[in-house]
């Protein structure tokens, strides 16, 4: 189970503290920056490291499944990371190539959210991973609709979220996968238009560990917010505020985030629900809602709104 990456759950503690909460005291909006990370501070409870194995997202359900029939239930915020995947899987089970020097791995949440901050979730990978890249030097990374993170026009990273329902007592969560190409710069033939790394990016080696620390000190704090978001929303609600009538509606305070990382609002796209498989049709993108569904125009002047499914820019 040795991994050459392997934070512990005090170390990351301490980069959370020490690093994270500073750098975001620098931004006096928004205005509760501890009280944002300790409602993320899940993340990291527990990290299990691995050198080699499957999915992550497999040994995540695994990993459930043993404590709900042992008696117990999973810690929310459990990392599992590995060093290497075997048989690793993006949407619609495509391989995902996932070497030595890439940042591989799931964390599992349990579904306590209410229903907006479930439906925004997704977002927090990307905009994670592109805060952090941006951190290290990378300032041309983006976040295209969903959560794909690109680098002049390749993938760096991708993510993917899973809910899983236990067998015996139907408790739920939350499976969230990623996989970032760090330091791995070997793709396959079919990958090497379409991919890029890191390291490539910015012309040197990067400590992964250290990448690591930051990347997942981001999904604390984007988790955060959905929790942050939720406490306002249901002051707003026992308090008896119609924001939306008395003209007070504000964005969303990770889908602000997301806007000022993504540049695929005002892009022409192709669409489809599994653009591999299947592109459906051409589009602009003329916005994106509260609830994180994206808004296109059709050629012919009619309005789409999509949930879920991918984007290729045009």
């Amino acid at each position: 189970m040795t991994a050459i990456n392997c934070p512990t759950p005090a170390s990351f503690q301490e980069y959370l503290w020490k690093h994270e909460l500073p750098n975001r005291l620098k931004n006096p909006h928004p205005p509760a920056p501890e009280r944002i990370i300790r409602y993320g501070a899940i993340i990291g409870s527990v990290i299990q490291c691995h050198s080699s194995m499957g999915r992550t997202m497999d040994q995540a359900r695994r990993h459930i499944i043993n404590l709900e029939e042992a008696g117990s239930s999973a810690a929310s915020g459990t990392v599992i990371l590995a060093d290497t995947l075997i048989h690793s899987k993006g949407r619609f089970a495509r391989t995902w190539h996932a070497p030595k020097g890439g940042l591989w791995g799931c964390v599992i949440l349990a579904d306590t959210f209410m229903s907006r901050a479930r439906t925004l979730l997704p977002l927090t990978l990307g905009v994670a991973c592109c805060e952090a890249v941006r951190d290290l030097g990378a300032p041309n990374a983006y976040v295209r609709w969903v959560n794909d993170v690109m680098i002049s026009g390749k993938k760096l990273g991708g993510f993917l979220v899973e809910s899983f329902c236990t067998p015996r007592y139907r408790e739920e969560y939350h499976l969230l996968g990623f996989g970032i190409n760090i330091n791995n710069s070997c793709f396959p033939e079919t990958l090497t238009n379409t991919a890029v790394s890191l390291s490539h990016t910015l012309g040197h080696h990067v400590n992964l560990h250290d990448f690591t620390l930051s990347f997942l000190a981001k999904m604390t704090w984007n988790i955060g917010l959905l929790c942050y978001e939720e406490e306002r929303d249901l002051h707003r609600n026992c308090s008896g505020k119609d924001s939306e009538n008395s003209g007070e509606q504000q964005d969303h305070l990770l889908l602000e985030r997301w806007k000022n990382l993504s540049d695929t609002l005002g892009k022409r796209v192709l669409y489809g629900y599994d653009i591999q498989k299947k592109p459906q049709y051409k589009a602009k993108v003329t916005g994106i809602r509260p609830d994180g569904a994206i808004i296109m125009r059709l050629d012919d002047g009619n309005q789409i709104i999509e949930h879920s499914g991918e984007l290729q820019y045009l």
